[in-house]
């Protein structure tokens, strides 16, 4: 691996499922991996929107405080919608997990998401200063 980029691994957060890392660094900044609606274990949260979206975030939250950012840091997020039905109830499970912070954002609709989870999100975030 190219010696400038530096993988993310906490067991904050679920393991990744495929060939890829939790998230990878480059310089200041933090690229996660698609989050979905797995616990820490490994176990899948089988709830609705809201319960999913919420250990999303909690994921999201543990990866990037394990690359030295935070929540309050992320710039972009992409999110994954598997029923854009669910786009108001996602909303306020997102607003809450970045208090006030309002990162740019693109929401897609997909037809399937890994697991056939709800919600998947994606983050660029910045790393604090050293």
């Amino acid at each position: 691996m190219n010696p400038h980029i530096k993988p993310t691994s906490t067991d904050k957060a679920p393991e990744a499922i495929g060939p890829y890392s939790q998230a990878l660094s480059v310089a200041n900044l933090v690229f996660t991996s698609g989050a979905i609606a797995l616990r820490p274990d490994g176990s899948f949260v089988e709830g609705d929107i809201k319960a999913q979206s919420a250990q999303v975030m909690q994921n999201l939250k543990a990866i990037l405080e394990a690359s030295d950012s935070d929540m309050q840091s992320v710039i972009k997020t992409t999110c994954f919608l598997a029923n854009m039905d669910d786009f108001a109830a996602f909303n306020e499970v997102y607003a809450d997990a970045f208090e006030g912070h309002k990162p740019a954002r693109s929401t897609i609709a997909v037809k399937t998401l890994p697991k056939n989870a709800l919600v998947e999100v994606e983050a660029i975030a910045v790393k604090k200063p050293r």
